[in-house]
């Protein structure tokens, strides 16, 4: 079944904090990004998480990057590991108490970060939000997929996509819900195949779309990391885990809209989306 993705799909998902809340009532998420050069994409995915209401972000990073991203990101906890990229990290003892994982953004692509994406999909059993080069990881062995345990949402652009079934972006074309549903199902996962009416296909065969929000500003190197991070927040909230994906998509969309507003779109950059999203918050009546 193909819905469209409105607000009521938002306020429906997204519940309020209730007054008696405090940073371990209201989720908490591992963020596994960041690397030499890839220190942005760390930033701009952990700052649009804390903006959509995540209780505690605990960021794992590279230590050449961490000094950067600490200081644009005051409010997390950081796992700063190895120099340039990340290794070695024992994620399960560090999630013990989160309620879901983002990893790949920044994330970096080598052995050892392989290892480790590979590791997360076979071992952990919280919710996983994938995107960036977990993804570019990941196309190289999308089998892996079928076992893991966890409920897991893959947040690919067109060229990410592309790779991970095996075609040429241009094979997209026409195909692109077909296509995100064929994979949700196969191997389990939830799809959001971002770009011009981003999609988001359940396992389930059911898909949501987005039509009536967006614009052409935000297809700037970032948006995707900013959308990743609003995802990784609603779901680590506790929300239904594929009207989380749909919902960010939304917000996202909305926020995108409002820097519109403020800025131009052709001017306007990922971090005016970041700084938008309290705005769009409050024009659904989250106060």
């Amino acid at each position: 079944m193909y819905l469209p993705i409105d607000k009521n799909i938002v306020k429906s998902t997204i519940k309020k904090h209730p007054p008696e809340s405090d940073k371990t009532t209201v989720g908490a998420l591992l963020s596994i990004c960041g690397s030499y050069g890839m220190a942005g994409a760390a930033i701009m995915s952990s700052k649009a998480a804390l903006r959509s209401g995540i209780g505690l972000l605990k960021i794992a990073t590279a230590k050449s990057v961490y000094p950067i991203i600490a200081g644009a990101v005051p409010e997390a906890v950081f796992y700063p590991l190895e120099d340039n990229y990340i290794s070695d990290f024992d994620f399960i003892d560090k999630s013990r108490y989160c309620s879901a994982i983002l990893a790949g953004p920044g994330l970096s692509v080598n052995n050892a970060t392989r290892e480790l994406v590979y590791d997360i999909v076979l071992k952990s059993d919280i919710p996983l939000i994938l995107d960036a080069d977990a993804l570019n990881i990941l196309s190289s062995d999308t089998d892996i997929l079928r076992e893991s345990k966890a409920p897991i949402i893959l947040t690919p652009h067109d060229r990410e996509f592309a790779r991970l079934i095996g075609c040429y972006p241009e094979n997209l074309k026409g195909r692109r819900g077909e296509l995100a549903v064929k994979f949700a199902e196969r191997y389990d996962v939830i799809v959001v195949l971002k770009g011009h009416k981003t999609i988001v296909a359940s396992p389930s065969g059911d898909v949501f779309y987005n039509e009536e929000l967006g614009n052409a500003g935000m297809a700037t190197g970032g948006s995707g990391d900013v959308l990743s991070g609003m995802t990784a927040s609603f779901v680590a909230q506790g929300f239904d885990i594929f009207k989380s994906a749909a919902s960010a998509v939304y917000m996202h969309a909305l926020a995108g809209d409002i820097a519109k507003e403020k800025l131009g779109e052709f001017s306007m950059l990922p971090t005016d989306i970041i700084d938008c999203i309290p705005e769009a918050f409050k024009r659904l009546g989250y106060k």
